[in-house]
């Protein structure tokens, strides 16, 4: 029988689908008679999350939920967000030792690894799986993971819960590693979103259909997820609503470029790609949807006086 009496912090539209994921192996997962803990600043999405899912509960607070849980999952904004709440529960005694946290934000790797190092002190292991795939991927439960992490007996024993997250579940080595790659793999979906949102606005400025020039690159080597996914069905349809926020997707790019800086390699083009995000986020909003980035550029553009 399962031991596993698992928390999820962090109900939000990826923590949601994922939560309700891990119910669906059930028994193969959660101890018998224990319902999966929730918690979320917003109190009322996770009360509807327990009201809606038979075997979950809300926890009134995130100490509650930590008392009640030897494996603890995050999936939050930001990584200083992930760092004061486990923190916390820290300082207030709240987290046994043998207690796994795994870390499923997008998560800065040096933080990642001193919080790691802090928990580890008490007993407590840290395991940092960011995930790609979005929305749609976290639904169908086929996620892809990029776990990082010192303790491989505590990777080896979240292994089961983790499966039934994602599809796809990569070793990536040590504490912060998994982050790092994570960064790495937004930074580049965000490049190859910037550079398809310009060859779009060159096609449209020289008279082409946007709808060719997306139809074109999607069988062509321009191919790409962006293009694929997020131009076609969000961008060319004026929904704009991929579930991913811009400044989420902004501060992941940031996180690669600040790891340049601190590995001492050039990457000149990941500065180029923070910086036309940056200014996206300022002009759409923190909570705009990313593909809205590509609306904010081709206004920019526009609104230039021609020489």
């Amino acid at each position: 029988m399962s031991d596993y009496q698992v928390g999820f912090i962090g109900i939000g539209n990826m923590g949601w689908p994922m939560a309700k994921n891990i119910l669906k192996a059930g028994g193969n997962i959660l101890k018998s008679g224990h319902k999966l803990a929730v918690f979320d600043l917003d109190k009322t999405r996770a009360a509807k999350f327990a009201q809606e899912e038979q075997n979950a509960v809300a926890a009134a607070g995130a100490a509650d939920l930590a008392k009640a849980s030897n494996v603890i999952i995050t999936m939050l904004p930001t990584g200083p967000i992930v760092r004061d709440v486990v923190e916390g529960l820290l300082a207030a005694g709240s987290l046994k030792p043998g207690t796994i946290v795994i870390d499923m934000s997008s998560s800065e790797p040096v933080g990642t690894k001193q919080l790691s190092d802090k928990l580890a002190k008490a007993g407590v292991a840290l395991i940092d799986a960011p995930v790609s795939g979005g929305v749609p991927g976290a639904q169908a439960g086929t996620l892809t993971l990029m776990v990082g992490g010192d303790d491989a007996a505590a990777i080896e024993r979240a292994w089961p819960v983790l499966q039934t997250m994602g599809a796809k579940l990569f070793r990536t080595g040590a504490s912060g590693s998994g982050d790092t790659m994570k960064a790495l793999n937004n930074y580049c979906a965000a490049a190859n979103f910037r550079a398809v949102s310009e060859a779009l606005a060159m096609g449209v400025k020289f008279g082409l259909d946007p709808n060719l020039v997306i139809d074109i690159l999607n069988v062509s080597t321009g191919r790409s997820f962006t293009s694929e996914g997020a131009f076609k069905g969000q961008v060319l349809s004026g929904k704009y609503a991929a579930g991913f926020a811009l400044g989420l997707l902004t501060k992941d790019v940031k996180i690669a470029s600040d790891l340049a800086g601190e590995l001492g390699v050039m990457a000149p083009m990941c500065s180029v790609v923070y910086n036309a995000f940056a200014h996206a986020r300022e002009g759409m909003g923190y909570s705009a949807d990313f593909t809205s980035a590509h609306k904010y550029w081709t206004r920019d553009i526009s609104d230039k006086p021609k020489s």
